[in-house]
């Protein structure tokens, strides 16, 4: 039994690192990118399962007494609200990726003119950043971070990667996965983008 738990431990251990990744990414695509982002997530929706449970028992009691239909009337209302919170970060998340994907164009437009123009990957990245602050903030937003994370030192095709994961739209994947491969292979930027 005990030889059959040491080796079940990291396989679970690994399902609840796999289950939290998924979490973050969630919540990221969502814009929600902070350290704690998870936790306050878990926490609203224990808390929205909690409060579903007082309202539904509550509300149902008063209207069924004890019988079996409050009961039911009480755990939907407390399954409706632990869910709550999923669907309004889905919501925010579909709201985003749109946002993200109508802006594109104008961005990949843009960081063409400025490859051509002479200005390398990083500086087109800041131009997008800047220019499209009005235009489409979010895209604006996630180039900026990018940028600043490439300043700060980190690999500029991790930082790609993760842009694209982060945002969790499939064009910016793509464009992502482009243009690491157009850093690695040392080729134009701008034939790349076009």
């Amino acid at each position: 039994g005990a030889h059959r738990d040491l080796h079940s431990f990291p396989t679970r251990r690994s399902s609840d690192l796999l289950e939290q990744s998924k979490l973050k990414i969630k919540l990221a695509n969502a814009g929600f990118r902070g350290e704690a982002a998870s936790s306050i997530f878990l926490g609203i929706k224990f808390s929205g399962l909690i409060a579903g449970l007082v309202i539904g028992c509550g509300t149902a009691i008063s209207l069924y007494g004890l019988t079996q239909k409050a009961l039911i009337v009480s755990v939907f209302v407390a399954g409706g609200c632990f869910y709550l919170s999923d669907i309004v970060v889905a919501l925010i998340r579909r709201k985003r990726q749109e946002k993200i994907f109508l802006g594109l164009p104008d961005a990949l437009d843009l960081m063409v003119v400025c490859a051509e123009a002479g200005l390398g990957l990083d500086q087109a990245m800041r131009k997008v950043s800047d220019e499209m602050i009005k235009s489409s903030p979010v895209i604006a937003e996630e180039f900026g971070l990018a940028n600043m994370q490439v300043q700060m030192g980190r690999k500029r095709s991790d930082v790609l990667h993760e842009l694209g994961v982060r945002t969790g739209v499939a064009d910016m994947r793509s464009l992502a996965a482009i243009l690491i491969q157009a850093d690695k292979l040392g080729s134009s930027v701008a034939q790349a983008l076009r």
